[in-house]
């Protein structure tokens, strides 16, 4: 399910982008070619998303570190 990890591994939990000991935000591409998304459950804000823009009942909103998403950007496909 999980292919590979798309954002640099973390060298360990001290991180500075490790919540706790058990985890550090992620970012994976799945067999299916989606991606899965590890982070802080901030979907506690959905009700100020702007208009347009909602969460699902089964949908979670999940905040990542801007360093994340960077570091992750040479390995994300340019095309479908």
């Amino acid at each position: 399910m999980f292919i590979r990890r798309l954002n640099p591994e973390p060298l360990n939990a001290d991180a500075p982008q490790c919540y706790s000991t058990y985890g550090c935000p992620d970012l994976w591409e799945l067999a299916d070619g989606d991606f899965a998304v590890i982070g802080a459950d901030i979907t506690v804000l959905a009700a100020q998303l702007p208009p347009g823009a909602g969460c699902a009942p089964e949908e979670r909103m999940v905040k990542i570190p801007r360093r994340l998403l960077v570091g992750a950007k040479p390995h994300i496909p340019d095309s479908l």
